[in-house]
């Protein structure tokens, strides 16, 4: 038996590669998924031989290849003929498509349309564009990414989650139920303004501001987050906004915000089976229980360092283990000749990755272990949930932390050159991810692990 298990897995890797010969240029028989994807270039060349074989082979074994492919191979394969069409619905439809999948980078270009987005994918060093719900990419502020979702500020200021892979879309609880905020309304009953308090934990320190729609998101986000409950199917976003980078949280189906005070100067969240992890500007680490009926809070680690001086980001690894990551930043100018422009132009000043240090969080001790590499894993930080990713003997990827720029910097930066990078663990050098960059500067560039999860609402 374990004989024929063991065949049957090299007959998959084997078919999987005549899988990826097999994809045709045309999609015939794209349906509105399939149609999303756009390579700009590279296509496999179609071998119909191979199509005809695969589609004789039994629908069990084309699913168990199709889930081990990389979501735009799965994306083509399913377009190739009505069989393979249909392994692909079923992969879909039963969950089967879960293994881990490579990181691209998401960006927004200036030569595309406004509601257009780019995957730039490192497995296939290929980018591939999609066309988003409205309204416009272009137009909403991009404040965090999980699991494939992105949360978007849009002109309203109100959240959205969207997947640039399925095109799903809906809206998160309102922003006026958010503690700090009140709707001021006009005489016909809509929202004119918005009232925004500055308040820590249950005393007002100064007199509330008054804020454009379009205005308090400036002000309001600084990072959001989406985690599933396996056992439920169901999903918590998490928020760190202002005053003073908060927490407030939101599980499906509900229609306002949970503020968590009255700490504050949060960085980074993780979470797993109901317990919210959270670190400090300061590398202290909370947990916060959001299981019971009301939510507890236990502090880990007071602090770790004494300034608040780099951008710090806190993830649980496989082991159980908690990981404090430490990025810091300088202010690097690029003389504006350097990119073909006139010399009397000014220079461009932008910040930019000098040292990565990492370290285990010893619970017992409530210390500090610094660590000094990933051995064969890549980290991935920046305004999406931070994550590991196995190199599975992938050069590129073993020992390296691939690195986006976290801080939106909103309006002000919207044409600043961004933070987006490689860091070589081994010599503590940067590497181009891409050369030239393909990224324009906003909304903020941000890896995404691409997913065909749907998620529910929950809103009657």
């Amino acid at each position: 038996m374990e004989m024929l298990i063991k065949a049957r897995k090299m007959s998959i890797r084997c078919l999987c590669r005549l899988v990826l010969q097999a994809l045709p240029k045309i999609f015939a028989f794209s349906p509105s998924l399939l149609k999303t994807f756009q390579r700009d270039e590279h296509v496999h060349p179609p071998l119909i031989e191979a199509a005809i074989v695969g589609s004789e082979l039994p629908v069990e074994i084309i699913m168990d290849i199709f889930s081990l492919l990389e979501i735009p191979d799965l994306v083509r394969a399913g377009s190739v003929c009505s069989s393979w069409h249909a392994a692909y619905t079923s992969v879909r439809s039963l969950g089967m498509y879960r293994s881990p999948r490579t990181p691209c980078l998401l960006y927004t270009s200036e030569s595309d349309a406004d509601n257009v987005v780019c995957l730039y994918s490192l497995a296939e060093k290929r980018v591939y564009k999609l066309t988003l719900p409205e309204p416009p990419i272009r137009n909403r502020y991009l404040i965090g990414s999980t699991y494939g979702w992105l949360v978007t500020a849009a002109e309203m200021s109100e959240l959205d989650m969207v997947n640039p892979i399925t095109g799903e879309q809906f809206s998160l609880p309102s922003v006026t139920t958010i503690e700090q905020v009140k709707p001021i309304y006009d005489d016909n009953g809509a929202i004119q303004k918005y009232e925004f308090s500055e308040c820590y934990g249950a005393e007002e320190v100064s007199t509330p501001s008054v804020y454009d729609l379009d205005k308090l998101r400036d002000y309001l986000y600084v990072k959001a987050f989406v985690f599933f409950e396996s056992s439920s199917g169901s999903c918590i976003v998490v928020l760190i906004h202002n005053p003073s980078n908060q927490l407030s949280f939101a599980k499906t189906g509900d229609r306002s915000w949970t503020w968590l005070p009255p700490s504050a100067f949060y960085r980074d969240c993780d979470y797993m089976d109901g317990l919210l992890y959270a670190v400090t500007d300061m590398g202290g680490i909370d947990v916060f229980d959001l299981t019971g009926p009301t939510v507890s809070r236990k502090v880990i680690i007071d602090r770790s360092k004494g300034f608040p001086y780099e951008q710090l980001y806190l993830l649980l690894l496989p082991c159980g283990d908690l990981l404090q990551v430490w990025r810091e930043q300088d202010v690097a100018v690029r003389a504006a000749e350097d990119e073909g422009a006139p010399e009397h132009d000014p220079p461009e000043f932008f910040m930019e990755t000098r040292k990565i240090m990492m370290y285990k969080v010893d619970m017992n001790e409530k210390e500090l272990v610094e660590v000094y590499g990933l051995q064969d894993y890549a980290l991935f930080l920046g305004l999406s949930s931070s994550f590991l990713q196995i190199a599975d003997g992938n050069p590129q990827l073993e020992n390296r932390v691939y690195l986006t720029d976290d801080d939106q910097g909103f309006t002000l930066r919207k044409s600043y050159r961004r933070d987006v990078c490689v860091f070589n663990l081994e010599n503590n050098k940067i590497e181009e991810i891409v050369s030239p960059r393909l990224w324009s500067s906003w909304p903020a560039p941000i890896w995404i692990k691409p997913s065909l999860s749907k998620v529910s609402s929950g809103n009657k």
